[in-house]
């Protein structure tokens, strides 16, 4: 995430997540009040922390090198009513978009394995999902900020303090209900990890705009063709190195052609409490662009808000954040907050739809999602009509029934 401000586009962070507090195991520096919520903190490598007793530490840390990926499952893991996963009665987010109606639903079992991408910081082991993530690219061309020797190669494990923000967005998106760690949306996605982000957690527009294309299977010079292309892409993220004025033509350009391959971006809003237009891609034409809010259904200070948003999801708040496993957190368990936790919940949502309906249109499931959305409380996520959140609330279950009653996409 980045403010307007100095202090804070000095930092020029990128990521979506607002305050992830400090697990008692970790050591998290000490940094200056800023004049906006906190960015997503630093966590220390796996190999730093004490075993936790819930979610097993991965032998290697992200950074060791390249990571074998087992080829994706052929299987498709049941969707537990409810599952007995030990987070799941703290993941509050589920009942507000009314997940476990949605996995209840006669047809919702039959649902086929779909493949999303997760634009973000890079591949971690995870044990949410054995058999079903691939280690995709590494995106980032700028050796400085790669921190792993070089600059793009086929390695998108992630590198540095930051590395385990797409593991967290993966995990709500996909987590297997396997009695352990938390429960994903979509226990039967597979998920291919894009590395975009540097070390310091920035995003470059050449970057962002390559493995755009690459993540949707599309050709980029000097990089092999993705062998699993995905339908849905996560990015909880935006562009760094430009204004925040509009969206970057060359984001245009790349989204635009996503979407003619069949592919739909989704992307967190940002965390700014600003308006979203200004950024890329979630100000760009056809993404679908999520911001948060509570429990309650309000939009919390720090989401951004605006007519380029299209819908809203829990994404947490100070002191009440989202449950999720993370390798990196004690107990293998972490509590962050922000648009990058709200986007993932609409993607996993997708895929669902896409899981009963595999040949909707990015056109058709946008209208899904939002046409099904729960109204906010009082017909507002916030007093002031110009600070809206889209169509309402992610509603899992309406969305799923609407897909399951249709013939659209079959």
């Amino acid at each position: 995430m980045r403010s307007a401000s100095t202090a804070l586009s000095r930092l020029g962070l990128t990521l979506l997540l607002g305050a992830l507090p400090a697990a008692a195991a970790l050591t998290i520096p000490v940094r200056p009040p800023l004049d906006a919520l906190p960015e997503i903190l630093p966590v220390g490598a796996p190999a730093q922390l004490q075993a936790p007793a819930l979610i097993p530490t991965p032998a290697a840390g992200p950074a060791s090198g390249p990571v074998a990926s087992p080829p994706a499952s052929t299987a498709a893991p049941a969707l537990a009513r409810p599952p007995t996963d030990p987070l799941y009665s703290q993941q509050w987010t589920l009942p507000v978009i009314r997940a476990p109606q949605a996995w209840a639903l006669p047809g919702a079992q039959a649902a086929q394995p779909v493949t999303v991408a997760v634009l973000d910081t890079g591949f971690v082991t995870s044990p949410e999902l054995a058999g079903r993530a691939v280690n995709g690219y590494d995106f980032v061309s700028d050796p400085a900020r790669a921190g792993d020797g070089g600059g793009r190669d086929a390695d998108g494990s992630g590198v540095g303090p930051y590395a385990f923000h797409g593991e967290v967005v993966a995990n709500i998106i996909a987590a297997a209900h396997d009695g352990r760690g938390m429960a994903g949306l979509n226990p039967r996605a597979r998920v291919v990890h894009v590395r975009v982000a540097g070390t310091d957690g920035q995003i470059d527009v050449p970057d962002l705009v390559d493995s755009l294309k690459w993540a949707a299977g599309l050709t980029v010079p000097g990089v092999p063709v993705n062998p699993n292309p995905a339908r849905l892409l996560n990015l909880s993220l935006f562009a760094d190195f430009i204004p925040l004025t509009r969206c970057d033509p060359r984001v245009q350009a790349a989204v635009d052609a996503v979407t003619a391959r069949g592919a739909l971006v989704i992307a967190g809003a940002a965390n700014d409490g600003a308006d979203a237009g200004g950024y890329s891609p979630a100000g760009c034409r056809n993404v679908l662009t999520v911001t948060s809010v509570t429990a309650q259904g309000a939009r919390p200070a720090y989401a951004n808000w605006g007519r380029s948003v299209a819908l809203a999801a829990p994404g947490g708040e100070v002191g009440h954040g989202v449950t999720v496993s993370s390798v990196s957190g004690a107990g293998g368990v972490r509590d962050p907050n922000g648009t990058s936790l709200a986007a993932p919940h609409v993607t996993g949502v997708a895929s669902l739809l896409l899981g009963v309906r595999p040949n909707l249109t990015p056109a058709s499931l946008r209208r899904l999602l939002t046409g099904t959305a729960a109204p906010f409380p009082g017909g507002n996520c916030d007093p002031q009509p110009a600070r809206s959140c889209g169509a309402g609330t992610l509603n899992a279950e309406a969305a799923l029934k609407s897909a399951l009653s249709s013939s659209l996409g079959k």
